[in-house]
C-alpha cells in the first residue's frame, strides 16, 4: 500500500517502561542509497525499532516545499 510508504511512528510500544511511549527520531546511518533512522522510547531510550529511507523519499520530500511555493 503506497499511502503508508512514509509514515513515522509517534509512539510505540516499549517493554522496558510496559506501556505505549512517545519516541523521537535518530539518524544511526546514512549509506549512498538510504538512510537508517533508529526510534528511542522517551522515557528509559531503549531502542524500539527502526525506519528506512530510500534515496528516491529523501529527494521527493526535500523537493515538495520548493512545488508548493512555486
Amino acid at each position: 500500500m503506497n499511502q503508508f510508504e512514509n509514515l513515522r511512528a509517534s509512539s510505540l510500544y516499549c517493554q522496558r517502561c510496559a506501556k505505549a511511549m512517545s519516541v523521537r527520531e535518530r539518524l544511526l546511518l546514512v549509506l549512498p542509497e538510504k538512510e537508517i533512522y533508529d526510534y528511542l522510547c522517551t522515557g528509559c531510550s531503549s531502542s524500539l525499532g527502526q525506519r528506512e529511507v530510500s534515496l528516491g523519499d529523501l529527494r521527493m520530500a526535500r523537493m515538495a516545499p520548493m512545488r508548493r511555493s512555486g
